[in-house]
């Protein structure tokens, strides 16, 4: 039995153990140790970042009611690139009990919510809009747009929700029990979502080998333009076409999750793509209003060719 396989069992049996299990957890986190059974009822109430977040089991069903604020530091809001200020949410969250894989891969904005009721974004509206004809819609994590991301890799959307697009080693230390393995938060089809301290998961995705050839691009917002010169620039990981899945490349499968021993979960990674983009079980479809994209709150107007600021990646 190889280490990675060993790591789980624990995993697994306590995930598929507690479905039942209506244990009661009142976690004041700047006060008390965690505990680390966040499978059945439990309570975040932390007085220092205001975090308010209860789960309940209630029949076939995870039931979570959550203000949606972290209960850990921030990076200070409104900043450069991201106009927006933390504010208190009323969220809801109805996670299935025991949830159902189907092993097909489907794709989904919103895959998961923390813990703490903070919910897992990892993808952005931001596009960079081209003449030539290509729309590339940019990545979180990426050094071309600064989109206000802190030391969290998250940000906050115009309705003052925050949001994590990758891993938060604030949300690791808050509810990191000792082991390898810390217990993060649960998807929307049900299974739940992991972070191994050691890496001992990798992805299985890479950047494409290949060239730009799209002219006369251009990434704008309310707050501002500028002209994106990408003609024969290699890929960079800059955008999510940049990116491919190659299975067996890594350990996981393109939902950044794996199957072992007769469960399945879901890793956040230190690598692409930090929150896996699309869930292998059931879950019921999102809804979401129109309006301006999550990060900046809606783009701007195209300038007018040369009038934008330049930049090359």
């Amino acid at each position: 039995m190889n280490y990675k396989t060993t790591l789980l069992i624990g995993v697994i049996t306590l995930f598929y153990g507690c479905h039942a299990q209506k244990s009661n957890t009142t976690t004041e986190q700047n006060e008390t140790e965690i505990s680390n059974n966040y499978f059945g009822n439990y309570n975040i109430d932390n007085s220092t970042y205001g975090t308010k977040t209860t789960m309940s089991i209630e029949d076939d069903y995870r039931v979570m009611t959550t203000n949606a604020l972290p209960n850990h530091a921030t990076g200070e809001y409104p900043r450069q690139g991201n106009p927006n200020t933390i504010s208190a949410q009323k969220k809801s969250y109805k996670i299935p009990l025991k949830p159902t894989f189907t092993g097909v891969a489907k794709w989904v904005r919103e895959p998961g919510v923390a813990l703490n009721g903070v919910k897992f974004e990892p993808e952005t509206a931001e596009m960079v809009i081209c003449d030539s004809g290509e729309n590339f819609r940019v990545e979180a994590v990426q050094d071309l747009i600064n989109l206000g991301l802190d030391f969290n890799n998250a940000h906050v959307q115009p309705t003052g929700e925050y949001h994590y697009h990758g891993i938060s080693e604030a949300l690791v230390e808050a509810f990191d029990s000792g082991e390898d393995l810390v217990h993060l938060g649960f998807a929307k089809d049900g299974f739940p979502i992991y972070y191994s301290k050691s890496g001992a998961f990798k992805p299985s995705f890479q950047i494409i080998d290949g060239i730009y050839s799209a002219t006369d691009c251009t990434y704008s917002n309310p707050k501002t333009s500028m002209d994106v010169e990408l003609e024969n620039d290699e890929f960079d990981g800059t955008f999510v076409s940049d990116w491919e899945y190659v299975k067996g490349l890594g350990d996981l499968d393109e939902c950044n999750g794996v199957y072992v021993n007769g469960g399945y979960v879901y890793m956040v990674t230190d690598s692409y793509p930090y929150v896996g983009r699309c869930l292998m079980g059931e879950f019921e479809e999102e809804r979401h209003p129109a309006g301006p994209p999550p990060g900046q709150g809606g783009r701007g107007q195209r300038p007018p060719r040369g009038q934008g600021q330049n930049q090359r990646r």
